[in-house]
């Protein structure tokens, strides 16, 4: 697992900026993602693949009210330049919380792999047991259905 604690983001009401039919990422939004990048540069993180579980929790810099949903895209786009992951798509689970105010704000992530086996194959060969188990007790009266190994 990797933890790694980073500045606030902007909220994604900040993030973008819109000019005419053009959307782009405003300055508040560039700043942070370099940000992010020169910390992270120094502790030379090899970027991780495969699905991501990430834990993300927000520290606000005062006690204004913020919807915690609004940080994650401007914190993940920064992750993802900042070489931790290859693409943020591959973040199959989130969990956002939100803490008490800290001076100057900050966030906490948590990055795991999940394991090829991990908990989808656990489930695929939970419902092939139990396709065994029906196609025994459906196939014979009186069979006993074999456990797995």
């Amino acid at each position: 697992m990797l933890t790694l604690e980073l500045p606030f983001p902007p909220s994604l009401n900040h993030y973008y900026r819109h000019l005419g039919h053009v959307t782009l990422i405003s300055r508040r939004g560039r700043a942070y993602r370099e940000a992010v990048m020169a910390l992270l540069a120094a502790q030379k993180i090899e970027p991780m693949s495969g699905p991501l579980d990430l834990a993300v929790e927000l520290f606000p810099p005062d006690r204004r009210k913020r919807d915690a949903d609004n940080f994650h895209k401007c914190l993940s786009d920064a992750l993802q330049h900042a070489g931790v992951f290859h693409d943020d798509s591959q973040v199959v689970r989130l969990e956002i919380s939100k803490h008490e105010p800290v001076k100057g704000g900050k966030v906490v992530v948590r990055i795991q792999e999940r394991s090829t086996d991990g908990r989808l194959e656990d489930l695929k060969s939970a419902r092939r047991y139990l396709s065994r188990v029906i196609e025994q007790i459906e196939g014979a009266v009186g069979a006993t259905p074999t456990l797995p190994t």
